[in-house]
């Protein structure tokens, strides 16, 4: 049974999420507070934290940073407010999964935790599929199993999120995806409109694993489509 954890400090919405949550037969906790929220988050296994952006105590930002900077993987599930625009989209930069605007619809509440749940099954069954153990290309491996990136034998630290770009891309080297593409695919749905998550995600990835995030070896622009991993060959003729 998926464990749930939610930081929100209105009772109202908490108990509305709480419901339907369960009714995805899932078991619940909540939690009003921020630093209560980071210890609870912190000490417990959980599948999903839905996470409030304007918390006493700590600020959903700062929790989402905290736990990211111990590259917890756990999904995180953002609930902000109409006017917090530049927050929300820090939040995903932080390494959130997803967000939800207040007041929200209950269909679409459901909707964001079974596609947030569907990537954790995908990825549980790729784990135990025929796929290849690890994937390396020019000095760059990665590892399913152990969500775990090297470079040149250096480990390097991803977010949820920078990681199953990464995966998505190198388990198709050459092919090109859209923005679009890569929402639907690595966030679970449309997410119209917000082409820059992609943006950021790409540019963060390039700042950790290119040598010159300027001019990269690995992820590639495709002009007036996307990005593309670069194919084996390239690598070696670059190297």
């Amino acid at each position: 049974m998926r464990r749930v954890l939610v930081i929100e400090d209105d009772l109202a919405i908490a108990n509305l999420v709480e419901i339907h949550v369960k009714d995805l037969g899932c078991v619940v906790e909540k939690v009003g507070d921020g630093q209560d929220g980071l210890r609870k988050a912190s000490d417990g296994k959980f599948d999903l934290i839905i996470l409030d952006l304007m918390l006493p105590g700590l600020g959903g930002l700062e929790i989402c940073k905290e736990l990211r900077s111990v590259n917890r993987t756990i999904p995180i599930l953002m609930l902000t407010a109409k006017s917090e625009e530049f927050d929300r989209v820090l939040g995903l930069e932080l390494g959130a999964d997803d967000y939800l605007t207040k007041p929200f619809g209950v269909r679409e509440l459901v909707a964001r935790v079974k596609a947030i749940f569907r990537r954790l099954d995908l990825a549980k069954q790729e784990q135990q599929s025929s796929d290849p153990k690890e994937i390396c290309l020019g000095d760059l491996c990665i590892n399913p199993e152990k969500r775990k990136v090297t470079l040149t034998d250096e480990k390097i630290e991803l977010t949820a999120k920078e990681f199953d770009v990464l995966y998505l891309f190198m388990k198709n080297p050459g092919r090109a995806y859209s923005r679009q593409e890569l929402l639907d695919i690595v966030w679970g749905y449309q997410f119209d409109g917000y082409d820059h998550t992609v943006n950021s995600h790409i540019n963060r990835l390039r700042t950790k694993i290119e040598g010159d995030a300027s001019k990269p070896r690995y992820i590639l622009t495709v002009w007036g489509v996307g990005y593309r991993f670069a194919e084996a060959e390239e690598l070696a003729a670059r190297a």
